[in-house]
């Protein structure tokens, strides 16, 4: 039976067996505290029935309410190695919605993140939960090396900007279709 819970500051010494992994992406220790002072209820675990932890969920909220920017935003969503492949990936993401769509505090337009454009199993994983690319943000994990060029792409170093519209998003205004063929600079991305 798994559960979601809350996250504490004391987890952080239990997240090595899912930290671990090649596939998740890791912060600096302040990062984690940032976000479970700022949005704690958007930072959670998901747990199995011995207490241990088996994923969590990194997010956050941004942007602005009257250019339908206001949004959640998620940071990382990992599964320990072991649980993987058994839906809860897919438990933290609807539980994600659910915080997010809720009239207080949140009331959010859409859900957005980041994935590198070569990253084909998780792209696959969000379009089967409803989300959609939004817009290819070129050079997104280049680290400054080089010099960003809007037309030359890498799916490398490229990022692929995917949303999903909430309740609030009517018109579905926040998404669009053919968001691949759309490119920005790291640089037009702010909310």
């Amino acid at each position: 039976m798994t559960s979601i819970k809350p996250f504490h500051a004391t987890d952080l010494f239990d997240l090595n067996p899912i930290n671990l992994d090649p596939l998740t992406e890791n912060f600096f220790i302040y990062f984690y505290l940032e976000y479970l002072s700022e949005w704690p209820t958007l930072f959670y675990k998901s747990t199995s029935a011995l207490n241990t932890p088996t994923g969590y969920m990194l997010a956050k909220t941004e942007g602005q309410v009257a250019k339908k920017e206001w949004h959640a935003h998620i940071s990382a969503v990992t599964i320990d190695p072991n649980y993987r492949r058994i839906g809860l990936g897919s438990y933290l993401c609807k539980t994600l919605e659910t915080y997010t769509q809720e009239e207080k505090p949140y009331n959010a337009f859409f859900i957005d993140l980041f994935v590198k454009c070569n990253n084909t199993l998780a792209i696959t994983f969000y379009e089967k939960l409803g989300y959609s690319v939004y817009r290819r943000v070129v050079g997104y994990y280049g680290g400054g090396r080089g010099r960003v060029v809007r037309n030359k792409v890498d799916d490398d170093v490229d990022a692929f900007d995917m949303r999903k519209s909430l309740r609030r998003d009517k018109a579905g205004e926040c998404v669009r279709r053919g968001g691949r063929k759309v490119r920005v600079l790291p640089g037009e991305v702010s909310y």
